[in-house]
């Protein structure tokens, strides 16, 4: 990207911080810019677009594979049919009357009905959570999480794309609820077919509806990431929502006279894929390709066929994701060029990046660009709506996480040895839903939102270098030395050290005396002889030991795991990255595996990899 981009204010708003010390080692950054008037209601986004350019594109989703799966369409909606689809669903909402208060509740996977309904809800003022699929495909056909997650939600009406799929699931759950299935609804008793609400015919009833909502009223309610214990429901108000995309675009001015076209996985019962880059395109009347791919051995090779067909502006993943595409791209520039050549900016977010990632993508990118790629990251959680920070300038490498957005104030408090961040904002969520302990228990005494996140200035005499991100709080630990061992920055190093081999890692060590790691490899090198892998693996150890860093950055020893994580036991999320909690629990006989040595010191397990 020339240096014309990132000067140009109307492309790239210029990064500004103001810095205010409290004493103490704490201080608070805030962007010096107020943040301007922003929608009432996520609604008003699709009803000046449906005014405005009636017949542009605004949502599309693959069509079903033929005989050949590399020849599939789309099938895309304009901004006026998404806007008219939207009005009967909301029409026939209304004419269910639906207990009052109750959610509508989706099950599925993203996908144009999906959407509908989403938008439809919201439109009337009725608050929809959309829940991870994964929790009805569980192996083993446990729906005793499921079940807990609906009679918490309490919906009053509960959507699902397929019967055959997701009625078990449904069947039983402690709830009295419309049902409605997208397919096969005449299998499961008292059921509506989706296609029955698309016939309503929208009234007066809708609007007044519309009008009704107020900033505060509560569009959605998403559920905390399984990562951090048992989920919570976090209210996400259309203040949040519409507060938070004015802060995007005041960083981003490009959004606003380049209508972004996004080809996007990221699931919508998460924050990421479901409010940050859905409303991007709502709000600045783009398009998005609705990618039913995902980062995972084979189903990635979906979202390389849709790249054929779709050239995104601007494109959201998760590093696994990238780490899953580079080995096409690498080997057929043609799909590459397709892909990065008319990307304005290439994002990441979800799990830190490892440089080895980063650095061949850049590699890819200058066989097919003329102008650098321009790589870039922000930082948020389900309850800020998402982002904070964004990084509206180039950096050479990830890491940093960029500078609080118009409106953010984000205060840095000293605990454990590193700085915990705290932000305040009009897009910071009002509470947990019927969890008044928890509401309390988020904010500290001058209102901000404990996050549970750490970081620090890249360059303490010059705050305009941006914020690094420095791991979880609740994640890191102890080793029995008394030395703080910050998982998520290690975790980073590690990946790229042991880079191509090794798709991930979980750090372990908490109260013993060495840090160690359990790896799961890639799928070519699961295919390689256990001696290669091993000499690499140790390599990497070594590399790592030279480094420096001490005992809280060295680990000792690994153990490559045979499979790649379990996504249908949680081990990985909807966003595609290793839930470090899950694996220890569900993986602790190879952690007592990996630590075990006889009496000559070396280990049992003739798996594990010393220095």
């Amino acid at each position: 990207m020339t240096d014309a981009f990132f000067e140009n204010v109307r492309l790239l708003a210029p990064r500004q911080t103001q810095h205010v010390s409290l004493g103490e080692g704490a201080f608070v950054l805030n962007h010096p810019e107020p943040l301007r008037p922003y929608a009432r209601c996520v609604g008003e986004w699709l009803e000046q677009w449906a005014r405005l350019t009636p017949q542009a594109p605004a949502f599309a989703e693959p069509l079903p594979a033929g005989s050949d799966p590399e020849d599939r369409g789309w099938r895309t909606v304009s901004y006026a049919e998404l806007r008219r689809q939207v009005g009967q669903v909301a029409q026939s909402l209304l004419n269910l009357n639906l207990a009052a208060h109750k959610p509508v509740v989706v099950l599925s996977d993203n996908s144009l009905d999906h959407l509908v309904l989403l938008l439809a809800g919201m439109h009337i003022g009725r608050a929809v959570c959309t829940v991870s699929s994964a929790y009805c495909r569980l192996a083993g056909r446990d729906f005793s999480r499921i079940h807990g997650i609906l009679e918490a939600l309490d919906p009053a009406l509960v959507y699902a794309s397929d019967a055959k799929v997701y009625g078990p699931a449904v069947h039983g759950a402690p709830m009295q609820a419309v049902v409605v299935f997208g397919q096969g609804a005449e299998t499961h008793p008292g059921a509506l077919g989706f296609a029955q609400l698309q016939t309503g015919t929208e009234t007066a009833a809708v609007m007044q509806a519309f009008a009704a909502i107020t900033p505060d009223t509560h569009a959605k309610y998403l559920l905390t990431s399984g990562s951090t214990g048992h989920p919570k429901v976090v209210i996400n108000t259309h203040r949040m929502l519409c507060a938070n995309q004015q802060m995007l675009a005041q960083t981003l001015p490009f959004l606003e006279t380049e209508r972004p076209v996004l080809l996007d996985w990221l699931p919508w019962s998460h924050t990421f894929g479901g409010n940050h880059n859905t409303n991007m395109v709502l709000r600045n009347g783009g398009c998005m390709y609705i990618d039913d791919g995902r980062p995972m051995p084979g189903v990635v090779d979906k979202t390389l066929s849709h790249l054929r067909s779709v050239q995104p502006t601007v494109y959201f993943n998760v590093p696994r994701g990238y780490e899953m595409m580079l080995p096409a791209l690498e080997q057929d520039l043609e799909l590459a060029r397709r892909f990065l050549g008319g990307l304005r900016m290439m994002f990441y977010a979800g799990a830190g990046m490892p440089p080895s990632t980063w650095q061949r993508l850049l590699a890819v990118a200058q066989q097919v660009r003329t102008e650098p790629l321009w790589m870039t990251t922000s930082w948020g959680s389900t309850e800020t709506a998402p982002a904070n920070t964004f990084v509206n300038w180039h950096i050479s490498e990830p890491g940093v996480i960029g500078l609080p957005m118009p409106g953010v104030s984000l205060k840095f408090v000293p605990n454990g040895g590193k700085l915990e961040m705290r932000v305040k904002g009009e897009h910071i969520f009002p509470g947990y839903r019927n969890n008044e302990q928890a509401t309390q228990a988020a904010f500290d005494e001058d209102g901000y939102y404990c996050i549970g996140d750490a970081g620090y200035l890249q360059n303490v005499d010059d705050p305009l270098q941006g914020v690094v991100f420095n791991g979880r709080v609740a994640e890191d630990f102890k080793l029995t030395s008394g030395t703080w061992v910050s998982v998520g920055t290690l975790r980073v190093r590690v990946v790229s050290a042991l880079a191509p081999y090794v798709q991930d890692v979980v750090i372990t060590g908490h109260d013993r005396s060495e840090i160690g790691a359990l790896v799961f490899l890639t799928e070519a090198a699961r295919g390689l002889g256990a001696e290669q892998v091993a000499r690499h693996l140790r390599q990497g150890l070594r590399s790592l030991k030279a480094d420096g860093g001490g005992s809280s950055q060295t680990p000792t020893r690994l153990l490559p795991l045979p499979d790649s994580p379990n996504a249908g036991e949680g081990e990985i999320t909807d966003k595609g990255y290793v839930n470090q909690r899950m694996v220890l629990s569900r993986r602790a006989a190879d952690v007592q595996a990996l630590y075990a040595t006889g009496a000559s010191g070396e280990p049992t397990d003739t798996r594990v990899i010393t220095l």
